[in-house]
């Protein structure tokens, strides 16, 4: 295999791990901040 097409494929995998891992983190944080911010300050939801 060619050592350029097998770093590209490195680099790709890697962004895509980790925009992967972003979005399984912010996620249920958001969700989890707007929950307490619900109960404890009386906001929507939607704000």
């Amino acid at each position: 295999m060619n050592i350029g097409m097998l770093i590209v494929a490195l680099i790709g995998g890697a962004a895509g791990l980790l925009s992967t891992l972003y979005l399984l983190v912010s996620l249920p944080t958001v969700i989890v901040w707007k929950i307490y911010r619900r109960f404890r300050y009386g906001y929507s939801l939607n704000q």
